[in-house]
């Protein structure tokens, strides 16, 4: 390692606080289909855009699957496989990365309630920043102990929802000064009426009511299914979309059942052609045209303890009116007025909330404003200036500025020192330790 001067030394690190810190992304990544992968993506993006970097990714690899993933994924993880673990937090010390970002979900990391992730996390070097997208009220005591654990070998962690915060603070007890709260980023698009879009849609002169996401059992379709006739009477030019693909696990376990179920309900209730089943996987743009079609979005989830929706986000970060179930991420993020929510397993109360909606242009005007003004929260460029607060908190937690400021210094007395004598020294000479 070549010596260098003082000043290039106190101004080339983050970890100083003076440049902004590179981050090493952990998750599920494109062209994997699944939301993790696709919020891994954009958050990468984001970061990117933001701090003019180029940042790399460890990807998590599923069942012996293989993907043709971008040059951005330089590591894999095989998600049973404990040895691929411990080889990728080698990879990651060894990266120039400042700090590691894992995008954390249960289900996908091996181990009960994905217990090697734990293991990696103990190998790592460096700081790190944990995303947890889920966060359970009311654990067993296996959740809890994964969970504190995952916490506790992290330096800060991101959670999507200040219901999250108060869950690990008041149940996991979980220290509130290392969990920093960054709601699910959305594109940023202009506040617009919906008759604008539809035409590039060919839904001229309808009504649009959509819901979307990978498809699977718990996301309550059936109960807008069923609540469909009641709107369709009060308004005879809607239309219903259902956007979304069948997410490949369920896909791979029961293949299409689900939505054949659906479909014969459509059958069964006489309203087939006024229901559209849109069967791909949709990028970031598509999901965009189609919400800003949308007169009403529906999200008629099951899970009463969800505590983040990217779809929801999605749609409030569109401006559009939103009727959901009461899961936690819906009571949070429709509060004071940004979207209507009703029980669960309520056909009646959907059809009755869609059709308020629909029959007030005040209160729908109304709705769709202060949804909107909320989503400026949810910007992807707001988002990544919130994971780059997030990752200095990793770095200054791990170190604390004293302490980094008197280890640049000694170190850049020791360069200056040896540039006078030689030769630099290997840092192992110095007595220091490569992160």
């Amino acid at each position: 390692m070549q010596a260098t001067t003082l000043s290039k030394v106190l101004t080339r690190s983050s970890w100083g606080g003076v440049g902004r810190p590179r981050a090493l992304f952990v998750g599920t990544y494109p062209p994997r289909e699944c939301g993790i992968a696709t919020f891994t993506e954009d958050v990468r993006a984001a970061y990117d855009v933001s701090t003019g970097f180029s940042s790399d990714v460890i990807a998590i690899t599923d069942r012996e699957r293989t993907y043709d993933y971008p040059p951005c994924v330089v590591s894999e993880i095989q998600r049973d496989h404990s040895g691929t673990y411990l080889a990728a937090a080698r990879f990651a010390n060894d990266h120039p990365a400042d700090v590691i970002n894992v995008q954390h979900e249960y289900g996908l990391f091996g181990g009960q309630l994905g217990l090697m992730l734990v293991d990696f996390l103990g190998q790592l070097r460096k700081p790190v920043t944990l995303t947890l997208h889920t966060t359970l009220p009311n654990p067993d005591e296996k959740m809890l102990y994964v969970t504190r654990e995952l916490c506790n070998r992290s330096d800060s962690i991101i959670v999507l929802a200040e219901t999250g915060r108060r869950l690990l603070e008041q149940t996991y007890r979980i220290d509130p000064r290392k969990v920093r709260v960054v709601l699910h980023g959305a594109p940023d698009v202009p506040l617009r009426r919906s008759y604008r879009f539809k035409r590039l849609i060919g839904l001229e002169n309808r009504t649009v009511i959509s819901t979307f996401g990978l498809l699977s059992r718990g996301k309550g379709i059936e109960y807008i299914l069923d609540a469909l006739p009641a709107i369709f009477a009060e308004h005879t030019d809607a239309e219903y979309l259902l956007l979304g693909q069948t997410h490949p696990e369920v896909l791979a376990q029961e293949g299409e059942a689900y939505r054949k179920s659906l479909r014969d309900r459509v059958d069964e209730l006489g309203i087939g052609e006024r229901v559209r089943f849109i069967n791909h996987y949709m990028s970031d743009d598509e999901v965009v045209r189609w919400l800003l079609a949308t007169d009403v979005y529906v999200s008629p989830s099951l899970d009463a303890n969800q505590i983040v929706s990217g779809t929801l986000s999605y749609a409030v970060a569109c401006g559009r009116a939103v009727v959901a179930t009461r899961y936690l991420y819906a009571q949070e993020i429709l509060a004071d007025g940004r979207g209507i929510t009703v029980p669960f397993r309520d056909s009646a109360a959907l059809s009755k909330a869609v059709n308020s909606i629909l029959e007030d242009p005040e209160l729908r005007s109304s709705i769709e404003t202060s949804a909107y003004r909320f989503g400026r929260q949810m910007t992807w460029t707001r988002v990544a200036h919130e994971y780059e607060q997030g990752f200095l908190d990793a770095v200054h937690r791990r170190s604390g500025p004293a302490l980094l400021a008197r280890s640049e210094v000694h170190f850049a007395a020791k360069s200056l020192l040896q540039e006078a004598r030689g030769p630099a020294a290997s840092l192992a000479d110095m007595g220091l330790r490569r992160n």
